[in-house]
């Protein structure tokens, strides 16, 4: 597991990576959140051990991100996460994981690259009508994670968007917002399925 600043463009933005053979994992954290989140809960660990490439990027839309300068601009975040993804990983398609805003820009890059598949987490503005109109032009597995304490996200807006997607939808009971902080294991355990089954397809 590699650490280390990243320069595109005007933009200098922390990763935290795995280059070896293999489906890669993107992780785009949450707006409160850095690429630590998903180190402290043991994920980025279980991948290095089970030797799946992985990328975890600081992204600029983060209040707290090790990434300069920030900026709430999807487009300056869909570059930064286009160019960086190429640059470790070239035109492999990714199986990208995002959290609340950034599962948002997830759904973003997937409307405009290939990607092999999506595991989001209760994913922020994913009802916006211009995306809404676009969704059916998009057939990627997909699977939502949505926390039944979640304040921020409404289990109806996660219904709706499963069924515009064809996604399988997964509640994690008594969780918050960010589901995966509750129920580390079964979340890591939920991803590693997922992944299994994309490469075996």
């Amino acid at each position: 597991m590699i650490e280390e600043s990243y320069n595109v463009g005007k933009y200098r933005c922390r990763i935290i990576y795995n280059s070896v053979p293999g489906l890669p994992i993107v992780f785009l954290h949450g707006y409160s959140f850095t690429s630590d989140v998903w180190r402290d809960i043991g994920v980025l660990d279980k991948l290095e051990e089970e030797k799946i490439p992985f990328i975890a990027i600081d992204m600029p839309y983060g209040a707290r991100s090790i990434c300069s300068p920030h900026t709430r601009s999807v487009d300056e975040n869909l570059f930064v996460l286009k160019e960086i993804y190429r640059g470790v990983f070239g035109s492999l398609k990714p199986l990208i994981v995002g959290a609340s805003l950034g599962g948002y820009i997830a759904l973003r890059y997937a409307l405009e690259k290939p990607v092999a598949g999506l595991f989001l987490i209760a994913p922020a503005h994913a009802l916006e009508k211009e995306l809404v109109k676009k969704y059916r032009s998009l057939s990627v597995p997909t699977i939502i994670i949505w926390g039944s304490r979640d304040r921020i996200v409404k289990r109806e807006e996660m219904e709706k968007l499963s069924q515009l997607l064809e996604a399988k939808l997964l509640i994690y009971d008594k969780a918050g917002h960010p589901a995966y902080l509750d129920y580390p294991d079964k979340f890591i355990n939920d991803l590693l399925s997922f992944h299994k089954a994309l490469k075996l397809e």
